[in-house]
């Protein structure tokens, strides 16, 4: 969680070079280590209502806010599924333990058009497609099921938000979209959208995907098939000075600004590769990328998942590139 504060940290800190002073909420702010870090640290809210309705929780929030009064903190015990005074805000932040979609009508309620949300969603089960039936029902959405899951339930969640958005007049354009640990999290902006743009959202089934295979016919999703990340921001991005996990967010970031050049949906593995392949062994992931490369095409490593690395260069570029390397390494079939 530390790393996840630090990022929210990067994300406002990278957005406050604008120049603008932001109007914020967080919904189920717990004891509010979140928001107020980022009241603190990145200079971009002018003014931050936490809220949490849980007595206990409260009690040191309301410290906690008290605080940081003089930065333009303030804390009320209010259950986040109703009206807040003070609507519309800037930036609303969602957090919850478990799917961001009971919520929905309070988080669209704050916000206007160029409000930025920040959403969470932990039910990572569900989206990944392990309890497909609640996907279906708390979504719309049929998830990808094995090593694509955690992705895949990532573009659920960016479509959830786009059709809630869209029965508002509004859409929504990704700022940064991840997968960490067990949960994914979006920072996107609220934009009008005129009658005749086509959101990037489609349902896609196995035999007609160019991307990465899939695993089965489907169909699968309907996903957000456009970019998950905002190349101006993430260029901005860097690791905040007061990072609890500098480190950890040095590498992710590091990914983001590699991926960005390639935001495709879905991505290779060199393990799967050969699998598919028959190769006797995978071959090495930076050799594959290097191999992609020389034929062309831009390829890089994602943060979604260890050892993988997104491309737009065809399938059959891809599978072309890991034969030539597994065969320089002696790791043909």
């Amino acid at each position: 969680m530390a790393a996840d504060r630090d990022l929210s940290v990067a994300v406002a800190t990278a957005l406050a070079q604008d120049g603008r002073s932001l109007r914020a909420w967080e919904m189920l702010s717990a004891t509010g280590v979140r928001g107020l870090r980022v009241l603190n640290e990145a200079a971009l809210f002018g003014s931050l209502l936490l809220t949490e309705r849980n007595p206990d929780a409260f009690s040191v929030l309301d410290a906690n806010a008290r605080s940081f009064a003089s930065r333009g903190a303030s804390a009320a015990r209010l259950d986040a599924h109703g009206s807040v005074p003070g609507a519309p805000f800037d930036w609303v932040d969602l957090d919850p333990y478990g799917s961001p979609q009971p919520f929905e009508d309070s988080l669209f309620g704050a916000a206007r058009e160029g409000s930025v949300l920040a959403v969470t969603a932990t039910d990572m089960r569900v989206l990944a497609s392990v309890d497909r039936a609640t996907c279906e029902r708390r979504y719309g959405a049929r998830g990808v099921p094995g090593r694509l899951g955690p992705e895949g339930g990532l573009r659920i969640l960016l479509a959830w938000l786009d059709r809630s958005a869209g029965k508002r007049s509004l859409g929504i354009r990704p700022l940064l979209g991840y997968v960490r640990d067990h949960h994914v999290r979006a920072y996107v902006r609220l934009e009008t959208r005129s009658d005749a743009a086509t959101p990037p959202i489609a349902v896609i089934r196995g035999s007609e995907f160019q991307g990465p295979p899939l695993p089965g016919e489907g169909p699968f999703g309907p996903f957000w098939l456009g970019p998950l990340f905002d190349r101006a921001l993430v260029r901005r991005l860097g690791v905040p000075p007061t990072a609890a996990r500098s480190a950890e967010v040095a590498s992710l970031l590091g990914r983001f600004q590699g991926e960005v050049e390639i935001d495709a949906p879905f991505f290779y593995e060199s393990n799967e590769l050969a699998r598919r392949l028959r190769l006797r062994e995978p071959p090495p992931v930076d050799r594959v990328i290097a191999a992609i490369r020389d034929a062309g095409y831009a390829a890089a490593r994602t943060h979604v998942r260890t050892g993988a690395f997104r491309t737009r260069a065809p399938r059959s570029e891809v599978e072309a590139a890991a034969r030539t390397v597994a065969a320089g390494n002696g790791a043909g079939s």
